[in-house]
């Protein structure tokens, strides 16, 4: 989508600036006094848990939504592309270049007209050249048409002009569109989740264009690895004490030191907060103790002196009642955190002993791997070389055709499976109570040892109660994390553990996978995730492989 707020973009002119904005969903407050100026050299992140209205910012800023508060300028053309896509889109990929780089064309038609006329002696020609000429280079109209291939290309989209987008993949049409809008040069460009569909080649190229375009960008995302190659600027939309978004500098690493300040302050006034209610309950529940038994003086007080006793007692009961109901919680509770349990295991051991592994046809071997006490592993390759395959198999949910898998029986092993496969009918506190209540039954886990699942910091007490189907992905995936933790395992096998985490659990998680004594494989694509692990042992799964060993 195209937001033009003149004929050719502004470019140095260019700005978009939001002032108090405010955004209600009946009367739930989506955003909440949102302050913040772009100009063509903005490389902003917008990020937030599910819901907390990162597309709404975005459809704001665009002018496709109207805000209930506040106001919004806009100078300069403006590109969008949305997360959900129109699937029964008629153009073709031809037209739909056309229609991106429309202005660029227009203006190299009406250059040639200027020309013809200028050459035929008509008049005013000359100064309709001039005008045309300038309205060309404005819009850098010669090269249009190139920077869209470029980048239909770069992203690996369909470059016949002829097909149908009907006829395209979802992800194929997503690329089709990304590649009009980064070949369309807008004053702005406002991407939401532009990571998904894209493959390593295509990430790299998205980088490269997002951090040298001439213009300002904007992006929603949960990709660690693009907010932390392009952004300069984070917009943090999830919740703070004042319940205002908060604005961070110095990149995605500035937005992590500062959120981590931000909840550290958020916690110490709440306890602040709830020690002085205390103390005022305290004293309001010691007043009245002291009523009631002034009110039953020692055999032989004169009534009078009961009275007047009795009467400065109540007063000091109301005093400290006022006290009480004037201390208003004005701090809401904090977030939760991340607590990872304790995982020890045994020195000296092999936890899991994988020798020769293949399957036909989905894992091509022989691949092996020993692991033991704090072990490390990264598992990679492309899509289709067996990642997954392989921990089904180390993890007992697969059979190998060829090679061993060998687990003492006393390992305990933990699988995050890519998928989840949770009964969606139970409320999520039974599904985990159920299984707790297993793993003690069996004796797998000692009661001693048993974790309730509050402890974890996964999940909020009203998450808790809902039925697995009522939840998000996101809160499914923790639910499903939390399970795993429960057996408190030697050996955590995790694939694609960061599909559907927020951005802060997903630091958590990683610091926590450093520091553990349990052995800990991981399966991903997440580069932010392998950089984070970079220094872990590897293999690497190739289609074309002979075989993998651990490096």
């Amino acid at each position: 989508m195209h937001t033009d707020t003149h004929l050719f973009p502004a470019r140095a002119r260019a700005q978009l600036t939001v002032s108090d904005v405010s955004v209600l969903r009946g009367v739930v407050r989506v955003l909440n006094h949102v302050d913040l100026t772009l100009t063509p050299l903005s490389r902003v992140a917008i990020v937030g848990e599910n819901g907390r209205g990162k597309s709404t910012l975005l459809h704001v800023l665009a002018g496709s939504l109207t805000p209930d508060g506040g106001t919004v300028q806009r100078i300069g053309t403006i590109g969008v592309a949305e997360q959900e896509m129109d699937a029964s889109d008629q153009r073709t990929v031809g037209q739909a270049v056309a229609d991106a780089i429309a202005a660029p064309l227009a203006a190299l038609a009406r250059l040639d007209a200027a020309g013809h006329a200028l050459a035929d002696g008509t008049a005013d020609a000359e100064a309709k050249y001039a005008s045309a000429l300038e309205h060309a280079e404005a819009l850098d109209a010669w090269d249009a048409e190139r920077r869209v291939q470029i980048a239909l290309e770069a992203l690996d989209a369909e470059t016949d002009t002829t097909r149908p987008l009907a006829e395209l993949s979802v992800g194929q049409r997503y690329r089709v569109r990304l590649a009009c809008l980064l070949g369309a040069d807008d004053d702005f460009l406002l991407l939401d989740e532009p990571t998904n569909h894209l493959d390593r080649s295509g990430l790299e190229f998205l980088t490269v264009q997002l951090r040298s375009r001439n213009g300002g960008v904007v992006v929603v995302s949960h990709d660690r690895a693009l907010l932390s190659d392009f952004a300069e600027t984070v917009v943090d939309l999830d919740p703070t004490p004042d319940g205002r978004p908060r604005v961070y500098g110095d990149g995605y690493a500035g937005y992590r030191e500062g959120r981590l300040a931000e909840r550290e302050r958020w916690e110490q006034e709440y306890d602040k907060q709830q020690a002085e209610r205390a103390r005022l309950q305290d004293s309001l529940s010691a007043a009245q103790n002291r009523l009631v038994t002034g009110w039953r003086p020692e055999k032989g007080t004169n009534k009078h002196g009961r009275a007047t006793r009795a009467g400065g007692l109540v007063q000091n009961v109301h005093r400290r009642r006022e006290s009480l109901e004037a201390h208003a919680i004005t701090v809401p509770e904090p977030p939760q955190v991340f607590r990872f349990p304790a995982l020890r295991t045994r020195t000296g051991t092999a936890l899991l002993t994988v020798e020769n592994l293949s399957v036909t046809g989905r894992l091509r071997g022989p691949v092996s791997f020993s692991l033991s006490q704090r072990s490390r592993l990264v598992v990679t390759g492309p899509n289709g070389s067996g990642k997954s395959t392989l921990l089904n198999v180390a993890g007992g949910d697969l059979a190998p055709d060829t090679g061993t898998v060998r687990k003492p029986r006393t390992t305990r092993l933990g699988f995050l499976r890519q998928e989840s496969d949770l009964p969606r009918e139970q409320r999520a506190s039974e599904v985990y109570e159920t299984h707790l209540d297993a793993l003690v039954a069996a004796g797998i886990v000692p009661t001693s040892d048993a974790i309730g699942v509050s402890q974890l910091g996964l999940l909020k007490s009203q998450e808790l109660s809902k039925r697995v189907g009522e939840l998000s992905m996101g809160q499914q995936r923790r639910l499903d994390l939390a399970l795993v933790l429960a057996a408190r395992p030697h050996v955590l096998l995790l694939d694609e553990p960061t599909n559907h985490l927020s951005i802060a659990l997903v630091d958590e998680l990683t610091e926590a996978l450093g520091a553990t004594q349990a052995a800990v494989v991981v399966s991903s694509h997440d580069r932010q995730l392998l950089r984070d692990v970079a220094d872990w042992p590897s293999i690497e799964l190739s289609a074309m492989s002979g075989g993998a060993e651990a490096e």
